[in-house]
Order: structure tokens, then sequence, then C-alpha cells
């Protein structure tokens, strides 16, 4: 492990980050994205405890293991460690809202978000409902 994912993530950082990673996969983050990844933190009750000035370091973090071969991995790895497993569903459920705030979903969006379904193990049906839950919400 590299000298910046030695600290500790906090659930919310894990959650910011799976945020990022998914407005990242494309390699293009939309002004929508980060608008949402933006009005989450500050909406949301799990974020009302959190430093947002541990957002910029977080998506650092992302960056970084993504200019790596086995990043993602890496990314996942952090992710089960310092997530609890309850907040696997709404982790899901934030990189939904993400993927779907532009309108869009690319190709890289759409395996982002399988590989985070495989590596939270979220139940097919849940993740069915969290997904259309996402569409409904951004339909324009």
């Amino acid at each position: 492990m590299s000298d910046s994912t030695e600290t500790a993530l906090s659930a919310q950082d894990c959650l910011v980050a799976l945020m990022i990673a998914i407005s990242a996969s494309d390699e293009n983050m939309r002004t929508a994205e980060l608008v949402k990844i933006q009005s989450s933190v500050n909406m949301l009750p799990i974020f009302a405890n959190y430093d947002i000035d541990r957002m910029k370091a977080t998506a650092q973090v992302v960056f970084d293991l993504f200019e790596q071969e086995d990043g993602l991995d890496a990314l996942f790895g952090l992710i089960r460690e310092n997530l609890p497993q309850r907040l696997f569903e709404t982790a899901y459920a934030l990189a939904c809202d993400v993927a779907a705030a532009d309108g869009a979903l690319g190709e890289q969006e759409l395996r982002m978000l399988e590989e985070m379904r495989y590596e939270l193990n979220i139940d097919r049906l849940h993740a069915a409902a969290i997904e259309r839950g996402a569409r409904a919400r951004h339909v324009t």
C-alpha cells in the first residue's frame, strides 16, 4: 500500500471515494456529477459530521489508485476495510445517483456499477430497486 492510502478512511470518506470513482470511471467528471457529489455531502444525514476538507484528499487517493494497474482492486480493498457493511447499499445508492446525474450512463460507468455491486455484495433485487430509484430521481 502506498503512503497516500495508509491513513484510514472514515466511512464517509469511503462513500465519497465511491462517488468520485463512479464519476471518474469514464475519465470525464461532468459538472452535474460533481454537483451531485457536493449536494449529497451537504444534505445527507450520513455526512452530518463529515469534514468537507477531507474530500480533496479522498479524491486524490482515488485518482492515485486509478493510475495504478491494480488500483481498482486496491480501492475496493480500502472500502471493504473501512466501510461498515450496513452502509454498502447506501454506497451503491450514492454511486447510482452520481452516475445518473448527467442523464447518460456510459459503458465504463455501467461496468463500474457492476463491479461495485459485486464488491459490495449487493443483492440483485436490491440493486435493481436502487438503480430504478436513481433513474426516477434524475429523469428530465
